[in-house]
């Protein structure tokens, strides 16, 4: 997938989210009604960087708003922060974001490379259920400070009811990255190369990864949620071809940690 075709699919979220929300109303008429914020806070176990091998314990938010549906929703974390312009209960769209910590290369393997600044992710999202049982979400974001790349996420993920108040869910997962991501995060110059040690090396577009994750999901009460996931990740295309995965990282990234979250209901 060319940047060209990830921005263009990226505004056509953006577009479309909001024409069909605002579709026979106006704004205020859009606004009025029943909405939800989700916050929480994850914790988890995961490479100290972008292809390294070494685990490092880390924390991230949980961030979402938008208009309550007319059915429940399914939700992974791997949904970044989302603000849900079109809720039907079937069908889903809208803005996202994600928020990246700096890289500041201090660690060993990383010396003599230039650090990745702290920054974040601004795009749409589109999710849909094929069926009542499963929930296909896609992300396309462009980088922020960080990179000025353009990456997009899929996700498929089938969930089951074991109780009412626990779920089990998992599914696989793809990203692509557009060449400026991948030269942040993975590439390695001239200047670079003389000062790392690492191999030169200017990565093109392409495919970063394909995965598996999955969750179990518990309702402690009716607002408040409880998981514990994991995830296995094989790095593919420019970034496991970059020597900083080949030379002292590992394409193959796992994951595990444990999440809570707190759901807040209000009217307009």
């Amino acid at each position: 997938m060319t940047r060209s075709s990830m921005v263009a699919a990226a505004s056509a979220l953006l577009l479309m989210a909001p024409a069909a929300a605002g579709a026979g109303e106006g704004a205020s008429g859009w606004l009025s009604g029943d909405w939800y914020l989700t916050v929480g806070v994850t914790g988890l176990v995961a490479p100290n960087f972008e292809g390294g091998k070494k685990y490092l314990l880390s924390a991230q938010p949980i961030i979402s708003l938008g208009k309550a549906g007319p059915e429940a929703r399914f939700s992974s974390r791997n949904d970044n922060i989302s603000l849900a312009l079109v809720d039907d209960g079937h069908v889903r769209a809208g803005l996202t974001g994600k928020f990246l910590w700096g890289r500041d290369n201090s660690a060993d393997k990383l010396k003599g490379l230039e650090p990745v600044k702290w920054g974040g992710e601004a795009g749409g999202f589109f999710e849909f259920y094929p069926t009542d049982w499963m929930r296909v979400r896609s992300e396309v974001r462009h980088g922020i400070r960080s990179h000025s790349g353009v990456v997009a996420d899929f996700a498929a993920d089938a969930f089951y009811d074991v109780t009412p108040d626990v779920r089990i869910s998992g599914g696989p997962r793809l990203s692509l990255a557009t060449a400026k991501y991948f030269d942040a995060y993975y590439g390695v110059d001239a200047a670079e190369s003389a000062a790392s040690g690492l191999s030169e090396y200017h990565p093109g577009s392409g495919l970063k990864l394909v995965g598996v994750g999955g969750a179990i999901t518990w309702k402690v009460t009716d607002p408040m949620t409880a998981s514990l996931f994991g995830e296995y990740s094989r790095l593919m295309g420019p970034a496991a071809d970059s020597s900083l995965v080949k030379e002292r990282g590992s394409p193959d990234q796992f994951m595990i940690g444990v999440s809570t979250s707190y759901r807040f209901d209000f009217s307009m």
